[in-house]
């Protein structure tokens, strides 16, 4: 070691400039020291406490590596092998917390515990020892000054010897606290490399005891153990770097797509709508009011399961039925000047839920899908070649029919056409096929609203009585229900109207429903207006669901041909041949689609046309009577066997069938 630095003790009595100089020197050396110790300690105190904080966090992670197999993962299938190697590692992390702890305790005792010493004894008492050789050196300056001023011409030995012992007195404090500084400034020199090493030998004896014993508690039992981990982390790390790279090849052939599919209504002019689906899935906003004349609109996530349309909003975990679509009617409608809107009525003519497509595409598809579902096809057994050739009709009109011979021969009501005036029979079969063009003109215009829907017949008549724009009366109408022998009434949607050039047999009928389905197919006309069909010994009235107010009324003897589709039973069409005041005539074909079979009504058309005949003779409407069943109030039903097919026929023989 070299030499210490020493204040020579025989000055401190004599205490010259020089003495005082080399003082201040030793006094500057401890002032540092007492900075550096400070800074030191502070240093070893924040190890410390790091070392306490890593055993409460070894503790800590013991209990979450426990916790780990009470964790209710919903994708924590396959981790038994995990949640087993995570509980060895819980006991290997409490024997590490224990050798933590014995560390902490020794970096205390043996780190933390010399230089708080040092600093709080040798420091202390240098510092103190300062502060009384400054206050001795004071009063000695002060005494001496005192004697200094003694008169030289009259002394006064008392006064004289008094300030003498003063002197002498206040000159043994400062050479008794000058010694004492003196020794504590020397031997501080030796003890700040005592208490720089100390703490430090301390410190590193402990982290070698540390590891050591951590060593010999682990080295032979963790080599396999860990070299096991190290594989099964290998392999983990093997197969997602193997997933990682199919899922960056994924994601640029997902970016390399036409930039038209995030694009809504890329294709506006001719987009690929699938017709035949039987279900739907997609985001659509769903109008609610929220006032008298307030609406909002709500994105959701719809889909279609079975015959119901469902609704998830996002985040939910399951959605909720919104619209039960079994025998319902979704029209195209025109709401609050947005594109793509839709609307789906109920079977009894109650509007349902408006809805918006972002697309064309997807408004197209959704009108396809929900007419196809409402024909309960996803019941049949092969429900996508049901919507197929539900939709054939539609597609054939691109291929011109020159005959329809090839149309069932079977013998039905609907088939059947009376001859007023020579009471005859004539079969529609028996007449000659006629060519399509024969039937109806090329280029004859179709008409879709011949009825006006009922939300506009309202907005015409609001404020005021109901007017009917065919001149009917409510009242009047009533009046012929009472007093007629027959009354049934059929939900029926109206898809449009034409004018033909023959009645003579049920082709025209056939080629006119063929037309209209074309033509809506073609433009994408999907919006219909649903009515009440009251099928009465008299006329055919199509009657508002919602106001009861009737639309339309045809006479039952200017009804000439009547039939159902051969293929799509729910279709029914009728043709009205009428003649004007200068005696021309005009023929009309009228076509419909129903809830029920279109035999059904093609029955009860038939039926009210024999009545009329029967009128005519009182004893053939009697035998009339007799073969048909009547109600209570002596009105004819349907027969039980076209009611039982259908499953509608209620108890007690109801008279209507919506």
């Amino acid at each position: 070691m070299p030499a210490v630095d020493k204040l020579l003790l025989e000055e401190a009595l004599q205490d010259s400039p020089q003495t005082r100089s080399l003082l201040s020197v030793f006094e500057e050396d401890a002032g540092t020291l007492t900075e550096y110790t400070n800074q030191l300690l502070q240093a070893m105190q924040r190890v410390y406490g790091a070392q306490n904080e890593m055993c409460l966090a070894t503790q800590q992670l013991s209990k979450q590596l426990l916790a780990y197999e009470k964790q209710h993962f919903a994708l924590g299938k396959g981790d038994e092998e995990v949640i087993s190697t995570l509980h060895y590692f819980s006991k290997v992390v409490d024997e590490l917390n224990i050798l933590h702890s014995e560390l902490a305790k020794q970096l205390a005792d043996t780190m933390v515990l010399p230089i708080i010493q040092f600093r709080e004894k040798d420091l202390t008492e240098v510092s103190t020892l300062k502060d009384l050789f400054g206050l001795a050196s004071n009063e000695h300056d002060v005494s001496m000054a005192k004697y200094s001023r003694l008169p030289k011409r009259k002394e006064n030995e008392k006064l004289k010897a008094e300030v003498a012992k003063e002197v002498a007195n206040a000159r043994r404090k400062q050479h008794l606290s000058s010694l004492q500084y003196y020794c504590a400034l020397n031997a501080l020199q030796y003890r700040k490399r005592v208490a720089m090493m100390e703490p430090m030998l301390g410190y590193t004896r402990g982290q070698i005891n540390f590891f050591k014993k951590g060593a010999e508690m682990f080295s032979k039992r963790m080599d396999s153990f860990l070299s096991s981990v190290s594989d099964m982390v290998q392999s983990i790390q093997g197969e997602l770097d193997a997933e990682a790279e199919k899922m960056r090849i994924s994601q640029q052939d997902l970016i390399a797509v036409n930039e038209s599919v995030y694009t809504p209504d890329s294709d506006v002019i001719s987009p690929a709508i699938n017709r035949n689906l039987i279900q739907k899935a997609g985001y659509l906003n769903l109008r609610n009011k929220t006032g008298l004349v307030t609406t909002t609109w709500e994105r959701l996530y719809f889909f279609t399961q079975g015959g119901n349309l469902m609704c998830q909003p996002r985040g939910a975990v399951a959605g909720g039925l919104i619209q039960d679509l079994d025998n319902c009617s979704v029209m195209a409608v025109d709401c609050e000047d947005r594109r793509y809107c839709f609307q789906i009525t109920t079977p009894t003519g109650k509007v349902g839920i408006t809805l918006q497509a972002e697309s064309k595409k997807e408004y197209e598809e959704w009108i396809c899908a929900i007419n196809n579902i409402s024909r309960q096809i996803y019941l049949t057994d092969n429900p996508e070649a049901a919507a197929i050739k539900l939709n054939q009709t539609a597609l054939q009109a691109v291929t011109p029919i020159t005959s329809l011979g090839k149309k069932h021969e079977v013998q039905h009501p609907s088939q059947t056409v009376k001859n007023m005036e020579n009471d005859e029979v004539i079969p529609g079969g028996s007449a000659g096929i006629q060519d399509s063009t024969q039937l109806i003109a090329p280029g004859t215009p179709i008409q879709f609203d011949i009825v006006l829907p009922a939300m506009e017949f309202l907005d015409q008549n609001r404020g005021g009585r109901h007017a009917n724009p065919f001149g009917e009366s409510e009242d009047s109408s009533k009046d012929e229900e009472e007093d007629s022998l027959l009354q049934q009434m059929f939900v029926v949607r109206f898809l449009g109207s034409m004018a033909v050039q023959s009645d003579e047999t049920c082709e025209v009928i056939y080629e006119a429903m063929r037309q209209v389905l074309a033509a809506r197919a073609i433009h994408n006309i999907f919006r219909m207006t649903e009515s009440h069909l009251m099928v009465t010994s008299k006329n055919l009235r199509l009657i508002d669901p919602q106001t009861q107010v009737t639309r339309a009324s045809f006479e039952l003897t200017t009804v000439t041909q009547f039939a159902a589709h051969q293929e799509n039973r729910r279709l029914i069409g009728f043709v009205i041949h009428l003649s004007d005041t200068l005696g021309e005539e005009s023929m009309s074909a009228y076509v419909f689609e129903s809830n029920t079979e279109g035999e059904k009504i093609c029955y009860a058309i038939s039926l009210g046309k024999e009545i009329i005949e029967a009128q005519r003779d009182p004893e053939a409407l009697a035998q009339l009577m007799k073969s048909v069943p009547l109600t209570n109030d002596g009105k004819f039903m349907l027969l039980h066997d076209l009611s039982e097919e259908d499953g509608t026929m209620h108890e007690g023989g109801e008279e209507s069938e919506a």
